[in-house]
C-alpha cells in the first residue's frame, strides 16, 4: 500500500471520526434545546388555557375575553383564536393586534372548561357525596343517574320516597372491591371502615357524581371553549439535519484536501529522492536533489546529495588512482620492456652496467607495488601492526643512521635532537617507515650546505594540560625550498608531488607520505605540516605515550582490528 493512499485513510479516520464526535454533540445539544422549547411551549399553553379557565371560573362568561387574549399573546408570542364548541369566535389575537387573521394550524383545538370540578371527600364518597349533591340535584333524572352510577359500580343501593314522592337514593355500606389486601378482612366497627383508604371501585361513583353535577350546572355555567394556537404556516420546533450534514461533508472534504496537498508535499520530495537513487545507482554520479526549508524531508535530501557528493569523490579518486598507477607504471614498464626485447633482439649487448640498471628499475616498480599494497590494507584497517615499547630517541637515531650515506652524498647535515628517552607503545618498524618516508623526502628537498633535523621536542607532557592523555611530539624539519600554501592541501595525496619536473629517482613513488600519515593514524596519533617556500618545511608528528613513559598512556591495535575512529585515508 503506497504512502499517499495510507495517509489519506488514516487521515479520512480521523476526519470522519472527529466529524461523527461533532456531529453527535451538535445533535444532542440541539435536542436538548428542542425538548427545552417544546417545555416552554407547554408551559406557555398550560399557561394561557389556565388563565381562561381563572377567567370563566371567576366572571361565570365570556364577556370581555378580548384584552386578556391580547395580553397573553403578547406575553407568549403565540397566535391565540378563541372559540365556543359550537365555532362562535370569541377572540382572535390577530384581529385584536390589527392584521387580518391567518389561517389557523392544524394542530388540535385545546379544550377549556370553565365549570368547577365537584370535590368529594375520599374514603366517604358512598354516604357523604349524595348529601353534598342533594342540595343541587332534587329531582328525578339526576336521582336515576345517580343510582344508575352507584349499580353500576357494584354498591348496595336503596332507596326511598321523598316528600314529593322522588325517590331518595343512598347507600350505606361501600362496594365489596374496596377491602385492600393485608387490611381487616371483615371489619367490625365504622372506624375499621373509615381506616381502609379509597379504592378503584370508588372512582366509578365520583365520576358519576360529576356528570350529574355538570348536567345540572350546564345550563347556567360558561360554555366550554376550544383554543387554538399558532397559524397554519408556523412549523413546530424541530431540529434541521441538513446544515450539520453539510458541515460534516465540508469537513470532511477539507480534511480529504489536506491530506492530498500533505501527501503531495511529502511524496514529490521522496519520488525525487527515489529516482535521484535509482538513477544513482545506475550510474550516474552527478545526479543531485534540489532542497528547500528546513524540515525532515530537506534533511533527508541534504544527506543524499552528501552521500552523492562522496560517492561522487570516492569514484573520482578511484578512477584518478588508477589513472595515477597506469602513468607510473607505463614509462618504466615500456622502458623495461624495449630493453628486453633490445636484448632479445641482439640489438643492445647485455653489459654489467644495463643489466644492473634494468634490475633497479625493477625494484623501483617492486617498491610501488609495495607502497600500493602497504597503502590498501592501511586505508582498510588490515595492516598488520607488533605493538610494543619504543623508545622514540632510538627511533630518531635509527633514522639518522639509515639516511647518513645519503646525506653525506648530498651535502645535507643530518641532526638529532633528542633530551632524553620517551616512550611509547608503537609497532617500531612501522614508526620507521614514518621516519624514512619523512627524513628521505627532507633530504631531497634540501640543497647542499643545508641541514635536516629529527628532533624530539621537550613539552611532551601538553596533553595533560589540555585534560588529555600525555603526547609525544617529534619533528622532521629541513632547511630546503618549502612548500607553496596551495600546494599544502594536497600533500597527503596519493602519487602527488609538489615539483611535477621530478621523476621517481628523485621524487620517490608519490605514496610515501599517504602511507604515513594512515600509520600515525592507527597508532591515534596525527601528522602536520607546515612550510614557508624558501625557508624549509617541518613535519611534526604526536603520538600518546606509554604508562610510565611521560606520564601518559598509548596503544596501537592489534592486527586485523578496526582503525581508530575518525582515520581517513591518504587522499
Amino acid at each position: 500500500m503506497s504512502y499517499r493512499i495510507r495517509v489519506l485513510g488514516l487521515l479520512m479516520v480521523v476526519a470522519l471520526a472527529a466529524t461523527a464526535a461533532t456531529a453527535w454533540l451538535t445533535l444532542r445539544q440541539a435536542n436538548r434545546q428542542v425538548q427545552e422549547s417544546a417545555a416552554a411551549g407547554r408551559q406557555e399553553v398550560s399557561r394561557i388555557t389556565g388563565e381562561l379557565r381563572a377567567y370563566g371560573f371567576a366572571h361565570g362568561t365570556w364577556e370581555g375575553l378580548s384584552p386578556t387574549v391580547a395580553e397573553l399573546a403578547r406575553d407568549t408570542g403565540q397566535r391565540i383564536r378563541v372559540a365556543t364548541e359550537t365555532d362562535v369566535l370569541l377572540a382572535d389575537s390577530d384581529a385584536l393586534a390589527g392584521r387580518t387573521p391567518r389561517a389557523v394550524s392544524g394542530q388540535p383545538a385545546v379544550l377549556v372548561d370553565p365549570r368547577p370540578v365537584l370535590s368529594v371527600p375520599e374514603g366517604k364518597v358512598p354516604r357523604m357525596s349524595l348529601k353534598q349533591t342533594a342540595l343541587a340535584i332534587s329531582d328525578y333524572r339526576a336521582a336515576v343517574a345517580y343510582a344508575a352510577c352507584l349499580t353500576r359500580a357494584r354498591a348496595e343501593v336503596t332507596a326511598r320516597p321523598g316528600a314529593t314522592g322522588v325517590p331518595l337514593i343512598s347507600t350505606d355500606r361501600r362496594p365489596a372491591q374496596c377491602r385492600e389486601p393485608g387490611g381487616t378482612a371483615d371489619p367490625q366497627t365504622q372506624q375499621d371502615l373509615d381506616a381502609l383508604r379509597p379504592c378503584e371501585s370508588e372512582q366509578p361513583i365520583a365520576a358519576c357524581l360529576q356528570r350529574v353535577f355538570n348536567e345540572r350546572v350546564g345550563a347556567t355555567a360558561p360554555p366550554r371553549l376550544e383554543i387554538r394556537l399558532g397559524s397554519r404556516n408556523e412549523s413546530p420546533p424541530t431540529l434541521a439535519t441538513a446544515p450539520t450534514v453539510a458541515v460534516a461533508v465540508g469537513v470532511a472534504l477539507a480534511v480529504i484536501l489536506g491530506a492530498l496537498l500533505l501527501s503531495r508535499a511529502v511524496l514529490h520530495p521522496v519520488r525525487a529522492l527515489t529516482l535521484a537513487a535509482k538513477e544513482l545507482g545506475e550510474g550516474d554520479l552527478a545526479r543531485r536533489v534540489p532542497v528547500s526549508g528546513r524540515d525532515e524531508i530537506a534533511q533527508l535530501g541534504g544527506a543524499f546529495n552528501r552521500m552523492a557528493d562522496s560517492l561522487q569523490a570516492g569514484e573520482e579518486r578511484q578512477r584518478r588512482l588508477t589513472g595515477d598507477i597506469a602513468h607510473e607504471l607505463r614509462t618504466p614498464l615500456a622502458n623495461l620492456r624495449g630493453y628486453l626485447e633490445a636484448l632479445r633482439d641482439g640489438v643492445v649487448e647485455p653489459t654489467p652496467e644495463l643489466l644492473a640498471s634494468l634490475h633497479e628499475e625493477a625494484l623501483l616498480q617492486q617498491r610501488v607495488v609495495d607502497d600500493l599494497q602497504d597503502l590498501a590494507l592501511a586505508e582498510a584497517g588490515a595492516l598488520t601492526y607488533h605493538p610494543v615499547a619504543v623508545d622514540l630517541r632510538d627511533l630518531l637515531e635509527a633514522g639518522r643512521t639509515a639516511h647518513r650515506a645519503q646525506a653525506e652524498a648530498a651535502g645535507v647535515a643530518l641532526d638529532v635532537q633528542a633530551p632524553g628517552p620517551v616512550i611509547v607503545t608503537a609497532d617500531p618498524d612501522r614508526l620507521r617507515q614514518v621516519v624514512g618516508n619523512l627524513v628521505g623526502n627532507a633530504l631531497r628537498a634540501t640543497a647542499a650546505g643545508g641541514t635536516v633535523t629529527l628532533a624530539l621536542l621537550p613539552h611532551v607532557p601538553q596533553g595533560l594540560a589540555q585534560g588529555g592523555p600525555a603526547v609525544a611530539e617529534m619533528e622532521i624539519r629541513d632547511t630546503g625550498r618549502g612548500i607553496s600554501a596551495e600546494d599544502l592541501p594536497h600533500l597527503f595525496d596519493r602519487f602527488w608531488r609538489a615539483d611535477a619536473s621530478r621523476g621517481r629517482a628523485t621524487g620517490g613513488s608519490g605514496l610515501g607520505l599517504s602511507i604515513a600519515r594512515q600509520i600515525v593514524t592507527d597508532h591515534g596519533g596525527t601528522i602536520e605540516v607546515r612550510s614557508a617556500v624558501g625557508v624549509g618545511t617541518t613535519f611534526r608528528v604526536s603520538l600518546p605515550t606509554a604508562p610510565g613513559g611521560v606520564g601518559g598512556a598509548g596503544a596501537v591495535q592489534a592486527p586485523g582490528t578496526p582503525r581508530t575512529p575518525g582515520a581517513s585515508g591518504a587522499g
